[in-house]
């Protein structure tokens, strides 16, 4: 499959800045599974590309002059492949086991320990691929996705015990009940073909390292529809949580409100 992507995100500031940055998770990961046709990023000021720890392309971006307002526009065409599966083909140079490490964002508290011992195998037992499906779609039931529950800074049991959240939270609180169990699973940040499903084209899933009989390494899976990855998705970064794999994160100087807009456009072409 083709995906024509673009994703506009624009800051407006009732008051001028004097200094802006922001760390970008705006371009495609080099990945088997995928393929940049194209891409070009449209940023102001000075925007510097590096691969972070986590193998991301990435970019830092400074604003040194005075601005009311801060324009990212990326857009390009991926070629994806089909993943039998959900199984990825990539081969990483990080050990998996530093995907066992909670965040702040991801600390498995009590309730999300229960939560993942009502559908994973008990601790020390392999984990295969239906067993962590069974995990996405508990996560679903008792998490429905409402706009505006939750925010950037809620953690995995805030958003377990409100009842509500987003794809952000549904990855959080799936990593979390991964964490309980010792089981490798990452945050992944990326595009999704929103088709019929209501729910918006920029997107957040999980990565979770499985032992099936034919199989052992990573699943990809999206946790807010319960369904394994295919090529409908294009993953951007992964890490630990949102803060390390966010398409967008920084900070300014100045002062008064700022409004942010985001706009993504995912098409599938020919």
């Amino acid at each position: 499959m083709h995906l024509s992507i673009r994703h506009e995100t624009l800051y407006r500031y009732t008051e001028p800045q004097a200094y802006s940055i922001e760390q970008l998770h705006l371009t495609p990961r080099a990945e088997p599974q995928q393929q940049v046709l194209s891409w070009h990023i449209a940023t102001p000021g000075h925007c510097a590309a590096y691969v972070d720890a986590f193998g991301n392309a990435s970019h830092m971006l400074t604003l040194n002059a005075p601005h009311d307002a801060v324009r990212i526009v990326v857009e390009g065409i991926v070629a994806t492949v089909p993943l039998p599966g959900g199984r990825l083909r990539a081969h990483d140079s990080l050990p998996p086991l530093i995907f066992t490490v909670p965040t702040s964002l991801t600390r498995p508290t009590a309730l999300l320990a229960d939560v993942a011992s009502a559908s994973l195998p008990a601790l020390g037992n392999k984990v295969g691929t239906d067993d962590l499906l069974r995990l996405a779609a508990h996560i679903r039931g008792a998490v429905a996705y409402q706009t505006g529950a939750t925010h950037v800074a809620s953690t995995a049991a805030e958003a377990m015990q409100l009842g509500a959240g987003v794809c952000q939270d549904h990855a959080h609180i799936f990593l979390a009940c991964c964490h309980a169990h010792g089981i490798p699973a990452r945050y992944v940040s990326g595009y999704i073909d929103p088709g019929s499903t209501g729910h918006a084209a920029s997107h957040a899933w999980v990565d979770a390292w499985v032992e099936d009989p034919d199989f052992t390494g990573w699943v990809s899976i999206d946790v807010t529809h319960a369904h394994l990855m295919t090529d409908g998705y294009c993953r951007l970064a992964i890490g630990r949580d949102y803060e390390s794999a966010a398409p967008v994160r920084g900070m300014r100087r100045g002062g008064g409100d700022e409004i942010m807009r985001v706009e993504a456009q995912i098409v599938p072409v020919q």
